[in-house]
């Protein structure tokens, strides 16, 4: 039996660098950076003020059958996010089989303003005050609860937690079920709230991975630049609407590409450091490309998992030409991180969507605040000026703490 195909219906995204697709978009592409002195940050007294937050969200707004501004931050977003991409694809009044439609998100840890607030709760009022919700708001599994609730989808549904990878698997998950006949529809995407709150800050410094460019905000997520020292914290979620091919077909959607590959591997050699010779990296990226039929001299295009460290962009680098070997000086490189910052486990379907955007208008944003080369990072990371790529086939790389590596591959449908 040949296996099914799988398109991408449907985006919807709320970030730093926008609280829509479009708006996104256009920030991407024009090199815009989004990161900022944080307010919260600098009163604490952390060595690292800078980050990407939201801004101007009012959950209010969110077009959505469920009482948005009564949950938690982090399912809010995530239904911003989605309730955009169901629009985009059509899911309302859809004549889908909505027990054969599922939902797979990803997040690295959950709702951490949650956690924080109802901590200090406990520690100054008594565990009596923690709110009765406390749970049902931290649990992994809200976000993608919620969002099946909001289209009625009785199918798979399920959280990944896979640190900066997270909704790079959730999204290829989502690939599998469809390929495998489980599902004919995934609403898929990842989303992190972390940025108004100031553990997990603390947390990233703590290990020596965030960049204390205090003085210099807006430059201090430079991914390959060689002054690079470390990613930008970010917030925010991105949503996807994957669907079998035929099935997108018979229902008339509009078809923005085809979801053609998924790779995951484990570079198993540190919780925090990648092995440095990017040994789960190639794995991942050569699995992509084979679950896709597609060679490495194919591919135009990689979203980068580009995070502005000293160790995770030079193993990149070396992984890319392990991957395309000659090739890798031909393929149009670029960093989404460079612009709004590190969103951990929403980063990944940034990635792919900025891929995905890419194949459809054919222009590949650029990496911002590259302004010295590095002789470890020698390829073509499109430094700071969006460019005209005729992109057919794209690769988006995701790497998490715990030596998760993930690629995904996006082409154009024929």
């Amino acid at each position: 039996m040949n296996r099914r195909r799988a398109v991408i219906t449907g985006l919807g995204a709320l970030t730093p660098a926008g609280n829509d697709v479009p708006a996104m978009w256009k920030t991407l592409l024009s090199g815009t950076s989004c990161t900022e002195r944080v307010s919260l940050f600098e009163q604490a007294g952390l060595r690292s003020q800078v980050g990407a937050i939201i801004h101007r969200f009012d959950p209010a707004t969110v077009r959505s059958r469920q009482d948005v501004p009564r949950l938690g931050r982090l399912v809010q977003f995530m239904l911003a996010a989605a309730t955009e991409a169901g629009r985009d694809a059509g899911l309302d009044g859809a004549p889908i089989d909505r027990a054969r439609a599922g939902v797979v998100i990803g997040t690295g840890v959950g709702d951490a303003a949650q956690t924080y607030i109802q901590g200090d709760v406990a520690i100054r009022d008594g565990a009596s005050k923690i709110r009765p919700d406390y749970a049902a708001r931290v649990m992994l599994n809200a976000a993608p609860a919620h969002v099946a609730r909001e289209y009625d989808l009785r199918g798979p549904n399920f959280a990944v937690g896979s640190a900066c990878a997270a909704s790079g698997h959730a999204a290829g998950l989502a690939l599998r079920l469809i390929q495998q006949g489980d599902a004919d529809l995934v609403v898929t995407g990842g989303v992190e709230e972390m940025a108004s709150g100031c553990m997990m800050q603390t947390a990233f410094d703590k290990v020596q991975a965030i960049t204390a460019r205090n003085q210099e905000p807006k430059t201090a997520s430079r991914p390959f630049d060689k002054t690079r020292d470390g990613f930008v914290l970010g917030e925010g979620a991105g949503a996807m609407v994957v669907e079998e091919l035929e099935h997108a077909k018979r229902r008339g959607a509009r078809i923005y590409a085809e979801f053609a590959g998924f790779g995951q591997a484990s570079d198993a050699y540190h919780i925090t450091a990648p092995e440095p010779n990017g040994v789960g990296a190639v794995a991942a990226m050569n699995l992509a490309l084979a679950d896709a039929g597609r060679r490495p001299d194919e591919v135009q295009y990689v979203n980068a998992h580009g995070t502005s460290t000293p160790l995770n962009d030079k193993m990149e680098t070396i992984a890319c030409k392990r991957v395309f070997g000659d090739h890798a000086r031909r393929v149009a490189i670029s960093a989404t991180k460079s612009m709004v910052g590190h969103l951990i486990g929403a980063s990944a379907i940034l990635g792919l969507m900025a891929a995905v955007l890419a194949i459809r208008d054919r222009r590949v944003h650029p990496t911002a605040n590259y302004r010295e080369p590095d002789p470890e990072c020698d390829l073509d990371y499109v430094p700071n000026v969006a460019r005209d790529v005729d992109v057919n086939v794209a690769l988006a790389n995701s790497f998490g703490f715990g030596g998760h590596c993930v690629s995904l591959c996006a082409a154009r449908l024929p």
